[in-house]
C-alpha cells in the first residue's frame, strides 16, 4: 500500500504578521524619493527637484492619508487594519519613522546642497549678510511691494486665534508694549501670491564681502527667503513697539474632501461649496516649526490651534522646501538630467510629419490603425504626435461623426480641451466625461467642464457613487456604407504636461470588439446602462477583479497540473487585500510571481512557506513610473494587459476603471520586453524585503550601470531612427 504524501500544514493567511501597513508602505516610497535627493549620482539641481518632490509629497499625505487617521480617531473607530493596527497605533508609527527623515531632509539642504548650489553660482542668502546696498534694495522692496499686502493679526483676549489658509507659511511675532512692559502675540502671513524668494536685480547680483572667501563659479541667481525680508521689516508692522522674538511655521490642514451633497443631483454645486472652504475649513493636521523656537512661541502655537505634541514637526533651515522647485528653472542645464525629447512612434511618422494645427494632412491617423494596433509608450514617444494628434484630426475629419472621452486631470492650455471644443464647433457630436473628483484637480476641471459647455460640448460627471478614473477615448468615423469605431485605451490622463513626466503606456485600435465595449462603457456613464458584460474590456467595479483573480487562479491550476505558473504585474500600488491573499496562494501552489510596484505594497515577499517565490521591486528615477502591466503565461498562451487601475480596494471597487488585452504578437512581445527591461535595473530599482524594507540594487563591480529609463530613452532613440 503507498502512502499519501503528508498533507502541507494549513495556512492562516488573515494572519496580521503577513501584510505590511499601507501607511508606513508608502513612507517607504517616499524615502526612497529622498535617497534620489542624497544619491551623489545625480545631477545637484535634480537632487534639489527630489527635494522638493519629498516635502510636495508629504503635505498630501498630510492633507489626506494622516487626516482619515484622526477623523477616525476622533469618531472613535478601532477596526483594524490588515496588519493589524489601530488608527492611533498607525498615527504613532507614522510619526516615529517619519521624524528622522524630516531631519534627515533638512541636514542633506542646509549641510550639502545649499552649498553645493552656493559653489555653482546659485546663492540663497541669509538677510544678514547682505550688503548695504543689498539690504537698502530689500527694504525698499519691502515698502512697495509687500507692506500693503501685510495683516498682522493679534492674538489677545479681545483678538482669537486667527484662522490660517492650508500650506501657509507665516511669522510667529512676538512684541512687547515698552509702556507696560506686557508681552503679546501675533501672526504675521507670507504671502501666497508672491514667490518664496526675492531675486535680486542684476546690478546686485554679487557676493557680499562677508562671504567673498567662497568659492564658486559665475553668479547666476542670488535671493532671500521672502520670510527673511518680512522679519527684518517688522517694526514697520508693529510701530512703537518692541520685537522680542521671531520664527516661521508652517500649517497642513485636512483637505480630504466629503461630498455629503453627492446625492442631491447637483455635484458641480457642491464641489463648489466645499473648495470654498478647504483651505480654511479642515483640522490643522501638522505643524512645521524651526527646532530652535521659544517654548512660548511653541505652546501658543499648539494651543492655539488644539494640537498634540505628535502633531509638530521641528525643522532645521528652510521650511516648506516644497518651493525648491523655484531654484531648479536656474539656467545650468549642465546641472540637471540631459535633455530628452520624444520620439515620434515610428508607425505614425507619416501622419505626424505633415499634420498641422487644424488636423490637416494628406494621410489620416485612421488609416495607419487599420493597417493595425499602435502601442504607445509615453513620454519616450512623443504624446503630441500620438494621442492629441489622434484627437486632433478626429476634431477636423469630416469623416468623424463622434468623439467620446473621459477626462481626469488635464493640463492647462490643454490642446486636447481645445480639440474638443473645435469638434463640437464643427457640428459633431462630442461627449467630455469629467470627474470632478479627482483629489487637487476639483477647481481645474470645473474650469473645463464649464468651458466645453459653453461651446456645445455634451458634458457629463460619471456615475453616483463611483469615481470615473479610467482613460479612455472613443471616436465613430463614417466610412462608406459603416460607422467603424477607433479607440485610444491608455494607463495616464489626458495630460501633456504629466505625459512629459510620467512613464505611460497607450494602444490605439480600430478592434470592431473593442470599439463596441468603449461604447457600451459611455453608454454606462453617460445613461442608466447597467452593463456588466464586456467582451474584452476588464471594467471596475463590474469584471476586473473577478477576471484578475479568475487569471491567478488558472496560474494556479496550471502549478497543480505539474506545469508552470508566471505571473509579472507593473503597477502603482498593491494594497488590496483580497489580491494579497490570492497572490500568497498562487505563491505557495508554486506560481513564479514578479511584481514591479513603485508605491505602496501590502505584500511582504520571501516569508518562509508563504511568498519565497515572490519578489517585489520598486523603481524610483528621472521620470514617474506610472503604467501598469499584468502578465500571465497561461501555459504558453500568454495574455497580457494595460489599464488605469492598480490592486488597490479603491480601484477595483470603487471606481470607473478599464484594462485592455493586448493581443497583436509584436506588441504582447513589446511589453514582455519591457517587463524584462524593468525588471533588470540595477541602478534606480529598490528589492523589498520580507521586514517591509527596500534595498537598492548595486551593479558588482564588473558590471555596468543598467537604468531601465536610460535604456527606454535609448531604444526609442534607436527605433525613431531606424
Amino acid at each position: 500500500m503507498t502512502q499519501a504524501p503528508p498533507k502541507a500544514p494549513s495556512v492562516n493567511l488573515d494572519d496580521p504578521k503577513y501584510y505590511f501597513n499601507q501607511q508606513l508602505s508608502w513612507l517607504e516610497f517616499n524615502r526612497r524619493v529622498l535617497h534620489e535627493a542624497m544619491d551623489a549620482r545625480n545631477p545637484l539641481l535634480e537632487r534639489v527637484k527630489f527635494a522638493a518632490i519629498f516635502s510636495s509629497n508629504l503635505d498630501e499625505f498630510f492633507m489626506v492619508r494622516v487626516a482619515i487617521l484622526k477623523e477616525e480617531i476622533e469618531a472613535n473607530i478601532k477596526k483594524l487594519s490588515p496588519d493589524g493596527r489601530t488608527p492611533e497605533q498607525i498615527l504613532n508609527a507614522i510619526s516615529d519613522n517619519l521624524r528622522p527623515l524630516v531631519t534627515a531632509q533638512s541636514e542633506l539642504f542646509e549641510y550639502q546642497l545649499r552649498p553645493r548650489l552656493a559653489d555653482e553660482g546659485i546663492h540663497i542668502l541669509e538677510y544678514i549678510d547682505l550688503s548695504d546696498e543689498q539690504k537698502a534694495y530689500v527694504q525698499n522692496y519691502f515698502c512697495e511691494r509687500l507692506h500693503p499686502l501685510l495683516t498682522p493679526l493679534a492674538v489677545d483676549t479681545v483678538h482669537p486665534f486667527p484662522q490660517m489658509s492650508n500650506m501657509s507659511l507665516n511669522l510667529a511675532v512676538v512684541v512687547k508694549d515698552p509702556e507696560s512692559e506686557e508681552e503679546q502675540f501675533a501672526r504675521v502671513k507670507v504671502p501666497g501670491s508672491l514667490p518664496r524668494f526675492l531675486q535680486l536685480p542684476p546690478e546686485l547680483q554679487y557676493l557680499p564681502s562677508s562671504l567673498k572667501k567662497q568659492k564658486g563659479k559665475s553668479i547666476i541667481w542670488l535671493g532671500i527667503p521672502m520670510e527673511q525680508v518680512i522679519a527684518h521689516n517688522l517694526d514697520t508692522l508693529f510701530y512703537g513697539m518692541v520685537i522680542q522674538e521671531y520664527y516661521p511655521f508652517r500649517i497642513t490642514r485636512d483637505s480630504d474632501i466629503d461630498y455629503e451633497d453627492e446625492e442631491s443631483g447637483n455635484l458641480l454645486q457642491a464641489i463648489q461649496q466645499v473648495l470654498r472652504k478647504r483651505h480654511f475649513a479642515g483640522s490643522v493636521v501638522r505643524l512645521e516649526i524651526l527646532k530652535d523656537t521659544s517654548e512660548f512661541v511653541r505652546n501658543t502655537l499648539i494651543q492655539g490651534m488644539e494640537l498634540e505634541e505628535q502633531d509638530v514637526y521641528d525643522v532645521e533651515g528652510l521650511l516648506g522646501l516644497k518651493d525648491l522647485f523655484a531654484i531648479t528653472g536656474a539656467a545650468r542645464p549642465d546641472l540637471k538630467d540631459p535633455p530628452f525629447n520624444p520620439v515620434i512612434p515610428p508607425r505614425l511618422k507619416p501622419v505626424a510629419a505633415q499634420n498641422s494645427s487644424d488636423g490637416k494632412s494628406q494621410q489620416d491617423i485612421f488609416s495607419i490603425l487599420r493597417e493595425g494596433d499602435v502601442l504607445l509608450h509615453h513620454p519616450y514617444e512623443s504624446f503630441t504626435a500620438s494621442v492629441e494628434l489622434f484627437i486632433t484630426q478626429a476634431a477636423y475629419d469630416p469623416s468623424v461623426k463622434a468623439i467620446k472621452m473621459t477626462l481626469y486631470r488635464t493640463s492647462s492650455g490643454s490642446p486636447i480641451v481645445k480639440s474638443l471644443i473645435a469638434a463640437a464647433e464643427n457640428r459633431k457630436q462630442v461627449v467630455a466625461l469629467v470627474e470632478l473628483k479627482a483629489r487637487f484637480d476639483e477647481e481645474s476641471n470645473i474650469n473645463w467642464a464649464q468651458q466645453l459647455e459653453d461651446a456645445g460640448v455634451h458634458v457629463v460627471y460619471g456615475v453616483t457613487g463611483l469615481k470615473t478614473h479610467t482613460k479612455i477615448a472613443l471616436v465613430a468615423r463614417q466610412e462608406g456604407e459603416t460607422i467603424r469605431r477607433y479607440v485610444h485605451v491608455g494607463t495616464g490622463n489626458y495630460n501633456s504636461k504629466t505625459a512629459g513626466l510620467y512613464t505611460d503606456l497607450g494602444l490605439l485600435t480600430c478592434q470592431e470588439e473593442l470599439g463596441a465595449d468603449l461604447t457600451d462603457l459611455f453608454n454606462y456613464l453617460t445613461g442608466f446602462s447597467k452593463q456588466r458584460v464586456y467582451r474584452k474590456l476588464l471594467v471596475a467595479p463590474v469584471s476586473l477583479r473577478d477576471r484578475m483573480v479568475a487569471m491567478i487562479d488558472r496560474e494556479i491550476e496550471h502549478c497543480k497540473a505539474g506545469k508552470a505558473g508566471h505571473i509579472i504585474a507593473k503597477m502603482n500600488a498593491l494594497v488590496d487585500k483580497p489580491m494579497v491573499k490570492k497572490l500568497y496562494e498562487a505563491a505557495i501552489a508554486g506560481v513564479k510571481i514578479e511584481l514591479i510596484i513603485r508605491g505602496m505594497c501590502c505584500l511582504l515577499p520571501g516569508l518562509p512557506g508563504i511568498s519565497e517565490n515572490i519578489r517585489v521591486i520598486s523603481i524610483v528615477g528621472r521620470y514617474l513610473e506610472h503604467s501598469r502591466i499584468f502578465y500571465f503565461q497561461n501555459d504558453g498562451d500568454e495574455e497580457v494587459y494595460i489599464g488605469s487601475a492598480d490592486w488597490m480596494t479603491r480601484n477595483l471597487d470603487r471606481r470607473v476603471e478599464a484594462v485592455t488585452p493586448v493581443e497583436d504578437p509584436k506588441l504582447l512581445a513589446e511589453l514582455k520586453e519591457l517587463l524584462h527591461i524593468f525588471w533588470d535595473d540595477n541602478r534606480n530599482a529598490w528589492e523589498l524585503q520580507s521586514d517591509g524594507t527596500y534595498r537598492q540594487r548595486q551593479p558588482s563591480p564588473e558590471e555596468p550601470d543598467y537604468a531601465a529609463q536610460t535604456v527606454l530613452m535609448q531604444r526609442a532613440l534607436k527605433a525613431a531612427k531606424g
